[in-house]
């Protein structure tokens, strides 16, 4: 039986994945990292550890008796790195796709009239949360940088391109279609970098990788003298959807992971909604490009990493599941989940986190409901706006990481009031990624089994996740308008 490799670059970490062809996990490894934070709002990451986690997670799941027929990769969208097209050593740390420096920038090109054009060429707004601004940040304040640009001598990239660079022995220059799309550079309608976007930015446009499709050809990694053909390049978020099987309009996933990303496909037709929703390519396979409508959520898997590691609530991820209320009744908490601004509905870059209604009644238990109440009352406000454009929402398919824990599981279906589906195996995203170097390689997807666990609503706490929910929202307002 045929084997693949699926390369898993995430926000926090790398994971690397063996499968067969009926995608039964074979052996996994998984490495962290640190991100820096060197000011308000900024959020980096070293090149150097990227590169070294995924090669020490490859090798740690190669062995002699796997003969791998092809590999895919999926990788964190937005987080920009720059390095020189002599030497291949970065300029400056990866900017992340949190990192919010160049708020003001945006504001600048609002107040200026461009986000009607940019809209409508990304579909995308505009925010520091894409890759353009950050390109722009870094060659304005590495010494030399622009000039390097102008010269053709520096390179841009998200994390695939830089994997791609880095590891692939031809040292190729590529990227895919759905991380060319988060970038504000990529016309979504003609499928090419917009020379109009490149000079709005004063990006070269010799910095750019090549864009190809999900199940183009990437290059070769070479491991113990072997050559591994990279078949397959999809964003995150898309690899899921893809992971879920939502290969038709109307379907629809949420992945929570560090932040949350709900998707719903919509085929050959980019949808624009006015409500703070992305439209973005979902994917290119077999030659045919799909759309899909997005809602992004910074803040999700972090907040719970925050609990655990800064405030000292529990020691495992784990152990904040005994810590939950299941009737998600928080004794009058409401905890606002902004550690570096909001994303969609809201596209805040100002505004910060925060406990309300804190007494001397208040439990850790209260806080912690709080703060996954937070996050269901996110993906609410989302599929709210979806349903307004009669995109209709019967059950809802969700991966990640947070879907391990069943209480949450449950704590969301009863806020949304809809049945939750999760995969037995949660990984969706390097599930997705291999399927998408499955298709490159010619083998059959569409009979592979999905087994799914379901999550019900309690009826009997609707009236009280509608009250819950409408004094966050409230809350949530009340602290913009203070901004």
């Amino acid at each position: 039986m045929k084997k693949f490799l699926s390369i898993d670059q995430g926000t926090t970490s790398s994971r690397a994945i063996v499968f067969d062809q009926n995608l039964k996990a074979i052996k996994d490894a998984q490495m962290e990292y640190d991100l820096a934070y060197p000011n308000d709002g900024w959020v980096e990451l070293n090149p150097k550890s990227i590169i070294q986690t995924v090669k020490d997670t490859i090798e740690k799941v190669l062995t002699d008796d796997f003969d791998i027929e092809a590999c895919g990769i999926t990788n964190q969208r937005e987080t920009t790195i720059v390095w020189s097209r002599s030497t291949g050593e970065p300029i400056h740390p990866g900017i992340v796709w949190q990192d919010r420096r160049t708020n003001k920038y945006c504001k600048e090109l609002i107040s200026k009239g461009y986000e009607k054009i940019v809209r409508e060429k990304t579909g995308l707004v505009l925010d520091p949360y894409f890759s353009a601004t950050k390109i722009k940040w870094i060659l304005e304040n590495v010494d030399g940088a622009q000039d390097l640009a102008k010269k053709g001598d520096l390179l841009f990239g998200t994390v695939d391109t830089y994997l791609i660079y880095k590891l692939t022995e031809e040292k190729n220059h590529f990227t895919d279609v759905t991380n060319a799309s988060r970038t504000l550079l990529f016309n979504i309608n003609t499928m090419e970098w917009d020379e109009d976007l490149l000079n709005l930015f004063e990006i070269p446009k010799s910095m750019m990788p090549e864009v190809l499709s999900c199940d183009g050809n990437f290059g070769n990694l070479v491991f113990d003298n072997k050559k591994i053909p990279i078949r397959g390049v999809i964003g995150d978020q898309q690899a899921a959807l893809v992971g879920q099987g939502c290969f038709k309009s109307g379907d629809m996933k949420s992945t929570y992971g560090t932040g949350c990303f709900l998707m719903v496909n919509t085929e050959d037709k980019p949808i624009f909604i006015n409500e703070g929703l992305l439209t973005t390519v979902a994917y290119k396979l077999n030659g045919n490009v799909h759309y899909a409508i997005e809602g992004s959520i910074y803040s999700c898997g972090n907040i719970i990493k925050w609990l655990r590691d800064k405030m000292l609530f529990f020691n495992s991820t784990h152990d904040s599941e005994k810590y939950l209320n299941m009737n998600g009744d928080t004794n009058n908490v409401l905890f606002l989940p902004a550690f570096n601004g909001l994303g969609a509905p809201f596209w805040n870059s100002d505004i910060r986190g925060g406990f309300y209604g804190i007494t001397q009644d208040t439990t850790i238990n209260d806080m912690v409901t709080s703060a996954f109440n937070s996050i269901s009352f996110q993906t609410k406000e989302i599929t709210m706006i979806l349903e307004k454009y009669d995109i209709k929402i019967n059950n809802l398919l969700v991966d990640g990481g947070m879907v391990q824990n069943k209480t949450f599981c449950q704590m969301l279906s009863n806020a949304l009031n809809k049945e939750i589906l999760t995969p037995v195996n949660v990984e969706s995203t390097a599930i997705g990624a291999c399927k998408v170097c499955m298709l490159s390689s010619e083998i059959d997807i569409n009979n592979l089994s999905k087994e799914m666990n379901s999550y019900r609503p309690n009826s009997s706490l609707q009236d009280v996740n509608l009250t819950n929910f409408d004094n966050w929202k409230s809350y949530v307002s009340k602290s913009i308008e203070t901004i």
